[in-house]
């Protein structure tokens, strides 16, 4: 089993797709690393030697920022923003949509499931 970067790679997926599992990392990053490896991408990660597995992990390690640094330098610009409380910041603090979106229908992510809430009584007539 391949192991870099700290996360155990699928065995019988293709080296695109198993290098995608790395946070940091997606498709076009894989298929360059493996460009830059010399591994054809169509090649599953179990048939990886350890020559191959090596030359990955030493360009991930030189070239691309991935997993526990990566989280901690997206968590630390987020905490920048809400810090200097720019309009960004707000957004993120009220745990609404970031870049613009509309609000009134959609945006069920970031806002959580519906809190219902429920319509005025009218007044009984006297």
């Amino acid at each position: 089993m391949a192991r870099i970067a700290g996360i155990d790679l699928p065995k019988n997926k293709r080296g695109e797709i198993g290098l995608t599992y790395i946070f940091g990392i997606g498709r076009s990053t894989a298929q360059y690393i493996l460009d830059k490896a010399g591994i054809d991408v169509n090649k599953k990660v179990n048939q990886w030697n350890d020559d191959e597995q090596t030359a990955i992990r030493n360009i991930i390690n030189s070239e691309f920022k991935v997993e526990g640094a990566l989280r901690s330098e997206v968590s630390m610009s987020i905490k920048r923003l809400l810090d200097i409380a720019c309009y960004r910041g707000l957004r993120h603090r009220k745990g609404l949509p970031v870049r613009g979106q509309r609000t009134k229908t959609n945006s069920r992510t970031r806002k959580g499931k519906r809190k219902t809430v429920a319509g005025k009584k009218k007044a009984a007539k006297k």
